[in-house]
């Protein structure tokens, strides 16, 4: 007799109904506009390394790890004095990064690269549970909703997501992305991090099938922001094998995320060009290194700008001063060293509105 979780998996019926077209639609083009204005961003990772940040949070956020982008910049700044959340979340960046760097190497998004991902973001080398996997519970009645398959079946199931991920004929990549993700939730291969897990394979899916060429487009501010949705879709297609409604809130997720981080790339690039302009009338040490610096990192220190400069010590702090002293930079203090913040980057970063799900199709 098959397991549950095979019944559903791969959908058996086709899919692609009328209002999943229409939301596919709707996706397809945010998505290729946020392409389109990621390019005119010179610096790749000027992009990535704050836009990764608000995922890692927000992702992180989805599991109760709770922390502040505040908290979060600080970490970077002085890793030692950091909080155990932040320290969690900022492995969720050193995880997606080490995905990133294999799929780009190889095209493939594979078991094995899963597996690195949420080793390093667990910070062990577990593997797949050899316990059966956490019972979901009706919250009302306490009633056992879903168990996950056990452990002897998960290496099966996730070598047949693995084919899923890279059968490039079948389905649109954007319906296989929703597919696949309901599938790992649902094998929850590990003994932690299978939520967080599972919203990196979502970015890297997108900059495998090339709709992205870099992972900025971050689905957990939507998850988040829909929590208690998320879950009731998701136990849906367990329940009925009925995706419809699944596929079109999370293509629905797209279309909301990528949207908005069209507007947040627009209006990082307009913040690059007028500290560009600023800068380079009022200080002879302008460069483009040093523009990088401060908006690659938006807390920056000394050590930071040495790296990226190849100055001395003496003269990264000269420069850092002095931006501080034109308003450009704000200078704090945290522990024996200074840092200097980015402003207008971090103000615009730290208060973006609420996704309104109804603005965009």
């Amino acid at each position: 007799m098959p397991l549950a979780i095979d019944q559903h998996f791969p959908p058996h019926e086709p899919v692609e109904t009328l209002a999943v077209m229409r939301a596919l639609v709707a996706a397809h083009r945010h998505l290729a506009e946020l392409k389109g204005v990621a390019r005119t961003i010179p610096n790749e990772g000027l992009l990535v390394s704050t836009l990764t940040l608000q995922e890692a949070q927000k992702s992180s956020e989805i599991e109760n790890i709770i922390t502040t982008q505040d908290a979060l910049y600080r970490q970077r700044v002085e890793p030692g004095q950091a909080d155990p959340a932040s320290k969690e979340v900022a492995r969720y960046v050193d995880g997606l990064q080490v995905g990133l760097s294999a799929v780009r190497r190889t095209g493939l998004l594979t078991v094995n690269t899963i597996v690195e991902v949420q080793a390093v973001l667990e910070g062990n080398t577990a593997g797949f549970r050899k316990t059966p996997g956490t019972a979901l519970r009706n919250e009302q009645t306490g009633e056992v909703v879903y168990q996950p398959p056990s452990p002897e079946h998960v290496p099966r199931l996730m070598s047949q997501l693995e084919q899923f991920l890279h059968d490039e004929v079948s389905f649109d990549p954007l319906i296989r992305m929703a597919i696949a993700h309901y599938q790992f939730e649902s094998i929850h291969p590990f003994y932690d991090g299978n939520g967080r897990t599972g919203r990196i394979i979502n970015v890297l899916s997108l900059v495998r099938d090339g709709l992205l060429d870099s992972p900025i487009l971050y689905l957990s501010r939507y998850i988040s922001q829909t929590k208690a949705r998320y879950y009731e879709e998701l136990q849906a297609v367990r329940n009925t094998g009925e995706w419809e409604s699944w596929l079109i809130y999370l293509l629905r997720g797209v279309a909301v995320t990528a949207a908005q981080t069209t507007q947040l790339v627009e209006a990082i690039g307009h913040l690059l060009r007028s500290h560009k302009q600023l800068i380079r009338a009022r200080h002879r040490f302008y460069s483009q290194d040093l523009i990088n610096n401060i908006f690659r990192h938006p807390y920056t220190k000394v050590a930071f700008l040495t790296h990226d400069l190849g100055v001395s010590r003496a003269t990264a702090t000269r420069y850092l001063d002095a931006l501080a002293a034109d308003g450009v930079l704000d200078k704090h203090r945290l522990g024996r060293q200074n840092y200097y913040v980015n402003r207008d980057l971090v103000t615009l970063l730290f208060n973006l509105p609420e996704l309104d799900d109804q603005e965009y199709s």
